[in-house]
C-alpha cells in the first residue's frame, strides 16, 4: 500500500509535482451548486490550510483555521500572496466552473512554473446548460462576452451551428441577437436563455431570434444559439 505522504491535496500524487515542497492546486467548483462540485474538489479545499477564492467562494466553502485570500480586480495583488504563501504552504486556488474556461489559471500559468500547478477538473456552467437541454456540445462554438466584444468570426452564421455564449451585463439576449442578425443568422433559430444555472432558481427560457423582444433582459447568464432551420416560435 502507498504512503500517504506521497499524496497531496485532492488525492494528486506528489510525484508529479517533485520539483517542488508545495504546489499550487486550481480547483474547479463547478457551476455554483454545492451538489455538483467534485469529490477530489471539496477534499483538496477542505485540507488545505491556504485557500484563494472570491468572495462568494470563501463564504461558501472557508472552514475554520483556514488563511484567506479574497480575489478582486488586483489580479497582481492576488499572485502576490500567493507566491508569499507556497513557499511555506500548499496553495488552493478555487474558481467558479472549471479551471480551463476563463479563469485564474490563465494568469497562474504566466506566474509559476506550470509543472508547479496541478488542476482539479469541474463543471463549467456553459457545460451544464448543454446538459440541461440534452444537447450535445462537440461541435458547438464557444464564445465569452464577458468583458469583451466577439470577432466577427465567432458569430457568423453557418448552417446548423450551434453557439454557447457567456454573457455579463452589456451583453442582454436582446443585444446579442442583434449581433447574430448582423453575421446573418435567421430569425427562426432557436435561442435558450439559460439563468441560476444549478441553483434551485434556475430558469431556461426558450425563444427564437426573431421573438426574443419578448423574452427577459437576463444578465451575466449563458445563452444557446441553435440554428434548426425551423420556426419554433
Amino acid at each position: 500500500m502507498a504512503d500517504s505522504s506521497e499524496w497531496g491535496a485532492g488525492g494528486l500524487k506528489k510525484s508529479l509535482y517533485q520539483r517542488y515542497d508545495h504546489p499550487i492546486i486550481v480547483v474547479g467548483a463547478g457551476p455554483g451548486n454545492p451538489d455538483y462540485m467534485l469529490p477530489a474538489a471539496r477534499k483538496a479545499v477542505e485540507h488545505t490550510s491556504v485557500l484563494v477564492a472570491g468572495k462568494r467562494l470563501l463564504d461558501a466553502y472557508t472552514r475554520e483555521g483556514q488563511t484567506t485570500f479574497a480575489v478582486t480586480a488586483d489580479i497582481d495583488g492576488v499572485l502576490d500572496f500567493i507566491r508569499a504563501k507556497v513557499r511555506y504552504h500548499d496553495v488552493v486556488v478555487l474558481v467558479s466552473g472549471d479551471p480551463g474556461y476563463f479563469s485564474l489559471l490563465d494568469a497562474l500559468r504566466r506566474s509559476f512554473p506550470q509543472d508547479m500547478l496541478q488542476v482539479i477538473p469541474g463543471i463549467s456552467a456553459m457545460q451544464f446548460a448543454f446538459a440541461r437541454l440534452a444537447l450535445p456540445w462537440h461541435e458547438a462554438r464557444l464564445v465569452s462576452l464577458h468583458g469583451r466584444e466577439p470577432r466577427e468570426e465567432q458569430l457568423i452564421w453557418r448552417p446548423g451551428a450551434v453557439i454557447g455564449i457567456l454573457t455579463d451585463r452589456e451583453h442582454t439576449p436582446q443585444r446579442v441577437a442583434a449581433q447574430l442578425f448582423a453575421e446573418g443568422w435567421p430569425p427562426t433559430a432557436r435561442l435558450y436563455i439559460c439563468e441560476r444555472l444549478s441553483y434551485e432558481d434556475e430558469t431556461i427560457t426558450q425563444t427564437t431570434l426573431g421573438h426574443v423582444s419578448k423574452a427577459p433582459a437576463a444578465v451575466s447568464c449563458i445563452l444557446i444559439a441553435e440554428d434548426t432551420q425551423e420556426d419554433v416560435g
